[in-house]
C-alpha cells in the first residue's frame, strides 16, 4: 500500500521517489538530483557498523564524561569533522540520516560549505575572537549585520528587535518587556516613576514590583529559567523541586485526527479552550494579579507537537486585545523556515502582527521582535553583557542568503508534502502502530499507539540509520534541516516502513 502511494508521487517530486535505501532508489536519486544542490560528498545513505547504538566508543566517552558532569541526557558522541549535510557520524563510525538536527537547530545541516567559508574572512574571525558586549560596545558593522540577517526576515509588522543568546533568555526578557509596557499603560502618558516605586522594587514589594501574571498553556515549553519554567508545562522533570509563581494556565486544544473527519469536534475544542482563556484572565484580574500577557507556541513542540487552528489563534489575539494583554508568540523551535514559511504564525493570517515574537534554534542566535511600544525607554532595563553573539549573526546572514538563493522554503514545502503523504499511507497500513500524523512543512509528528511503541520506533529507526526524536507522551517528531531533500524523505519512509513491519 505504501509503495503504491510512493509511485503516485513520482510526478510531484523532483528527486528520488523510490526507496533511496535501495540500489534502484540511489540510481534514480542520482539522475534526479539536479533541481536543488545537494551537499557535495554527503553520504549516499545510512551505515551502521556497531551491534548497538551507542557503541563502545560512545559508551567509553560517556563513562569518562560522567566523572565530570551529569550525563543522563546524552545520547551519542558525534564526530563533527565527519558529519555532513543531512547526516551525522558518531564516534563509533555509524552514519545516520538526521531528521532531528539538534532539536530543530541546524538550518543548513552539518558543515555547510557556505558557512565554512565564513572563516576565510579575517574580519569575521576577529568578530568571533573579540566577542563584544553588544549592549555597550557593538562593532562598526553591527547595524548592517542586523539589517542583512534578522531584519531581512523579520515577521511582517515587527520592525524592532532585541538580541539575546538563547531561547530561555529571549523569553525571560520578553516577559520583562511586557511588564514594562503594561505598567506604562497603567501610569498613563507623561507620568513619572515615583520615589515609592523606586524604593519598594528594591525589596520586591509593591508598587515597584507589581503582581503581574502571564497566561500560558498546558503542554507548553518556554524554557527552564525561573520565569520561563513557570510558563512551562510539558514534563514534570523540568519543574520538580523548583519554586514557582501563581500564573494562569489554560488548556491547549487537543484535536482528533484526521482533521477532516472531526471538524465539528475540533471547532468545539477551540471554543472551550478560548472560553477558559478569557475566564482565567477575568479571574486573575479580579483578584489583583492582572494578566499582562499571553505566551503561546504556534505548535507545542516539546509537549507533543500539538496543533491549533488559524481560527484559534485569530480569536486568541482578539481576546488578548479585548483584555489589554500582550500576545507573545514563542517561535524558538518553529521559527526559521521548518513549517514552509519563515515564521509559523504566518500560517494563521492574523489581522495584525503579534506584539512580540521570540526566536532561537534555527535562527542561530536568540532574541525577540516587537512592536515599538515594547522597547524600553531607558538603558540597562533589558541588558546583559553579551546581548547575543555577533558570530552567530554573521552565520545567520549567510544562512538567510542561502535560504533565498536555493529556494529552501519551497524545498521544505515539497519535502513536507512527500513526508505527509507517505506517513498517512503508512498510518493506514499500520494503524495498530501509528496514528495522528500532523504537521506543517517538515515540522511533522505522528503518534505511536502508546509510549512504549513510540520508544520502540525511535530505537529501531536508529539501528536502521535514522536519528529521530520523541516528544510529549507518545509522539515521534521530525525536525530535518532545510536542505532535506525528497529522496531523503523517501529514505526515511522506507526505513520507517521496515520498522513498522517488524513490530
Amino acid at each position: 500500500m505504501y509503495r503504491n502511494a510512493i509511485n503516485q508521487l513520482k510526478n510531484h517530486v523532483t528527486r528520488n521517489t523510490l526507496a533511496a535505501g535501495s540500489v534502484r532508489g540511489q540510481q534514480t536519486a542520482a539522475k534526479l538530483a539536479n533541481q536543488r544542490p545537494l551537499i557535495a560528498n554527503e553520504p549516499s545513505g545510512p551505515m551502521i557498523v556497531t551491534d548497538s547504538i551507542p557503541g563502545p566508543v560512545s559508551n567509553s566517552k560517556l563513562e569518562e564524561l560522567s566523572q565530570i558532569q551529569e550525563t543522563h541526557s546524552i545520547q551519542l558522541f558525534l564526530d563533527y569533522n565527519r558529519s555532513l549535510g543531512n547526516y551525522i557520524v558518531d564516534v563509533d563510525g555509524n552514519i545516520l540520516l538526521d531528521v532531528y538536527t539538534q532539536i530543530s537547530s541546524m538550518p543548513l545541516g552539518y558543515s555547510h560549505p557556505d558557512l565554512l567559508k565564513l572563516l576565510n574572512n579575517a574580519d569575521n574571525v576577529r568578530s568571533f575572537i573579540n566577542r563584544p558586549a553588544l549592549g555597550a560596545f557593538p562593532g562598526t558593522d553591527w547595524a548592517d549585520r542586523l539589517k542583512n540577517s534578522l531584519m531581512a526576515v523579520s515577521p511582517p509588522g515587527l520592525q524592532h528587535l532585541c538580541t539575546m543568546a538563547c531561547g530561555s533568555c529571549s523569553n525571560e526578557n520578553a516577559f520583562k518587556a511586557i511588564y514594562m509596557w503594561y505598567r506604562n499603560k497603567e501610569r498613563g502618558p507623561g507620568a513619572t516613576v515615583t520615589q515609592e516605586e523606586l524604593e519598594s522594587c528594591m525589596v520586591n514589594k509593591q508598587p515597584g514590583s507589581p503582581p503581574y501574571t502571564l497566561l500560558s498553556f498546558m503542554g507548553a515549553f518556554h524554557g527552564r529559567t525561573m520565569g520561563c519554567l513557570t510558563a512551562t508545562h510539558s514534563k514534570a522533570i523540568h519543574k520538580l523541586d523548583i519554586p514557582s509563581i501563581d500564573w494562569p494556565m489554560a488548556p491547549f486544544p487537543k484535536y482528533k485526527y484526521p482533521l477532516e473527519e472531526h471538524t465539528r469536534e475540533n471547532a468545539e475544542e477551540d471554543r472551550k479552550c478560548l472560553e477558559m482563556v478569557e475566564d482565567l484572565i477575568h479571574q486573575y484580574n479580579k483578584k489583583g494579579t492582572p494578566v499582562a500577557g499571553i505566551i503561546i507556541e504556534p505548535i507545542q513542540a516539546e509537549g507533543g507537537d500539538n496543533h491549533a487552528s488559524p481560527e484559534f489563534f485569530q480569536n486568541l489575539q482578539q481576546i488578548a486585545k479585548r483584555n489589554g494583554s500582550a500576545l507573545l508568540i514563542d517561535e524558538v523551535q518553529t521559527g526559521g523556515g521548518p513549517t514552509g514559511k519563515f515564521w509559523a504564525h504566518e500560517h494563521f493570517n492574523l489581522p495584525e502582527a503579534p506584539d512580540i515574537v521570540t526566536f532561537s534554534k534555527k535562527m542561530l542566535t536568540g532574541g525577540y521582535y516587537c512592536k515599538k511600544e515594547f522597547l524600553p525607554t531607558q538603558g540597562y532595563r533589558i541588558y546583559n553583557t553579551w546581548m547575543g553573539d555577533p558570530g552567530k549573526v554573521i552565520m545567520l546572514e549567510e544562512v538567510v542568503r542561502v535560504i533565498k538563493r536555493d529556494n529552501l522554503l519551497e524545498n521544505v514545502q515539497e519535502c513536507g508534502d512527500v513526508l505527509m503523504k507517505g506517513l498517512n499511507a503508512l498510518e493506514k497500513q499500520y494503524p495498530q502502530h501509528i496514528n495522528s500524523t500532523r504537521g506543517r512543512g517538515t515540522f511533522i509528528a505522528f503518534d505511536g499507539s502508546d509510549a512504549a511503541k513510540r520508544d520502540a520506533i525511535v530505537g529501531k529507526l536508529k539501528m536502521k540509520g535514522i536519528h529521530s526524536g520523541g516528544c510529549g507522551d507518545k509522539a515521534v517528531r521530525l525536525r530535518p534541516a532545510l536542505i532535506f531533500q525528497p529522496h531523503h524523505a523517501n529514505m526515511f519512509l522506507d526505513k520507517l516502513e521496515s520498522v513498522l513491519s517488524e513490530l
